[in-house]
């Protein structure tokens, strides 16, 4: 019996991390591409420039969608340019591009998020689509990045609406990891996962149940407190480590099957995944007490409990068994459960779970209200 855990080479986290980016990027290289979301780069661009004034940096737009097409322009530009470095700053999409980039030019990446959204920043994984958002492929990489750098002042400013979806992409490591553990499926190595795995999927999930309620209020207040801190290494670090060395199954691919509706491009991506986890609730049988567990932490912090929170307000049948058959394509992770699976099965979870979130929420709205309200 083989195990593989992977890792990043190094993460470094705290507010005021970004000052911090020139030393690390000098031990990696001296001619960096920067790939930066529009936004970060119109708004902080002296931010990101200051500490690589000793190097000569390149600064590039991301154009806002990880698609073969954006891959090979960037590294075009990479050639022509003979960096030595690629540096991704932004969110999931931005970085997951950065990596596919800096593997095809066979450079060092950094990887810098400003929201706390996703857990890709640590993966050796990028998600591409094609370019319209749908869910085209993985992207196995050969190594993880080489530094992660998270400064958690960036992540307070940015909308809670983020770090809520972090959140939800978050929320399903555990219960994917734990399938793989029982099935013996493998991870995205392609081998067994670690008992290190499995342990940080599981602290993963801990972390969330006691410090996510908290942590939103923090990250509403654009403030930092040590919540908001563990929440923001829940969704980078322990989410990253635990879906890439413990495994994938029903919830990411039940996902991958929403991508095919248009009417879900609106939401981000562990908005969907939540959908995913709460439907994997019913297919893999799960106890009631986690049921209310789960449903009531998504209600509390805002994350979607019915298919009209991600724009599926009049799914038909049809739409269904569209998602549906995606999430169990041939070599989709949903395999990974240790449960009879098949479209008609996805089918009933997510109805299951819809019409669990439709009798929930009002309750909720009547007892206490959301603890956190998430604009769309």
């Amino acid at each position: 019996m083989i195990t593989t855990s992977i890792f990043p080479g190094r993460y470094v986290q705290g507010a005021h991390a970004l000052k911090q980016l020139g030393e690390e990027a000098k031990r990696l290289g001296q001619s960096p591409l920067v790939l930066i979301d529009p936004f970060v780069l119109s708004s902080m661009k002296d931010e990101i420039t200051e500490p690589l004034a000793k190097l000569t940096p390149i600064l590039e737009k991301f154009d806002g969608e990880c698609s073969q097409d954006e891959i090979d322009r960037l590294l075009k530009i990479a050639t022509e340019e003979k960096v030595d470095l690629i540096i991704g700053i932004g969110g999931g999409k931005a970085m997951d591009t950065a990596k596919a980039v800096a593997h095809a030019f066979a450079c060092p990446v950094i990887i810098v998020p400003t929201i706390a959204s996703t857990d890709a920043p640590c993966s050796a994984l990028s998600v591409v689509y094609t370019p319209d958002g749908q869910f085209e492929r993985y992207e196995i990489l050969p190594n993880n990045p080489e530094t992660v750098l998270v400064d958690t002042q960036l992540i307070a400013k940015a909308p809670v609406r983020f770090l809520v979806a972090g959140m939800g992409d978050a929320l399903a490591t555990w219960f994917e990891a734990e399938s793989c553990r029982i099935r013996r499926a493998a991870n995205m190595t392609g081998r067994l996962g670690t008992m290190t795995a499995y342990a940080l999927a599981e602290l993963c999930y801990k972390t969330l149940m006691d410090y996510g309620r908290i942590a939103a209020t923090a990250c509403a207040q654009g403030v930092i407190t040590p919540a908001l801190e563990h929440v923001v290494e829940a969704n980078t670090l322990l989410s990253g480590l635990g879906f890439e060395s413990g495994g994938l199954a029903a919830c990411h691919a039940i996902h991958n099957g929403l991508t095919t509706q248009h009417e879900t491009h609106a939401y981000w991506h562990g908005e969907k995944v939540a959908i995913g986890v709460l439907a994997g609730l019913f297919l893999t049988d799960q106890p009631s007490a986690r049921i209310d567990e789960v449903f009531d932490f998504c209600l509390d912090v805002g994350l979607p409990v019915t298919l009209a929170d991600i724009g599926l307000d009049t799914v038909t049948e049809e739409q269904l068994y569209q998602i549906a058959e995606a999430a169990c394509a041939p070599g989709e992770t949903i395999h990974n459960e240790p449960h009879e699976i098949s479209p008609e099965r996805v089918v009933w979870a997510l109805k299951a779970a819809d019409a669990e979130g439709r009798r929930r929420k009002p309750l909720h709205a009547r007892t206490e209200g959301p603890h956190i309200m998430v604009a769309e």
